[in-house]
């Protein structure tokens, strides 16, 4: 198992320690058993994002202090490159359905969106919230705070959309994502 998966799973055995939760009590709000739960403390493998989401949740800080260990600064963004993060060519299969369960705060309907070469790049836009985008397929160009930002595959992306931001094909293949804003 390498380093980055154990440390993951080290630091939800920190959080849930820190804020005197069983391992039985978070085993039963993710719906798994204890000894499912206790692999992802023991080795932070195969933890479904679900369960990363409704960790990260549950305890008050980012997806990004779970899998990497540093705070993201939302007043920016943060990108996990695929290869280089814990939500990395693992989560191809993972739907948008999947991507929206457990979170304890408001979300809005996630959403997969196809972007097609010929579309006009969208114009920019800002609300509330955070937003999570993850490239399924194709090259997906997220313009944020006036930087162009290309994705690729297994790419994910974390921000503060009170930024201007977009997101455009990036390719001469139609691109497809995942965005999931929380309030």
């Amino acid at each position: 198992m390498t380093t980055e998966f154990k440390q993951i799973g080290m630091r939800i055995k920190g959080l849930r320690e820190a804020c005197d939760i069983t391992r039985e009590e978070l085993a039963a709000e993710l719906g798994v058993t204890v000894d499912t739960y206790t692999s992802y403390e023991e080795t932070g493998a195969d933890v479904p994002i679900s369960a990363i989401f409704h960790i990260a949740s549950r305890f008050g800080v980012d997806l990004t202090e779970i899998l990497t260990g540093t705070a993201a600064k939302l007043d920016t963004y943060q990108v996990v490159k695929a290869g280089a993060g814990r939500i990395v060519d693992r989560y191809p299969g993972y739907y948008y359905q999947d991507l929206a369960w457990g979170f304890t705060h408001k979300i809005m309907q996630p959403l997969l969106v196809t972007l097609d070469p010929s579309d006009e790049p969208a114009e920019l836009v800002t609300h509330t919230g955070q937003e999570f985008n993850l490239v399924l397929s194709g090259t997906v160009v997220v313009t944020y705070d006036g930087k162009e930002i290309p994705l690729e595959p297994g790419d994910s992306i974390y921000f503060n959309p009170a930024h201007p931001h977009g997101q455009r094909c990036g390719s001469d293949v139609p691109a497809q994502f995942v965005t999931v804003i929380a309030e």
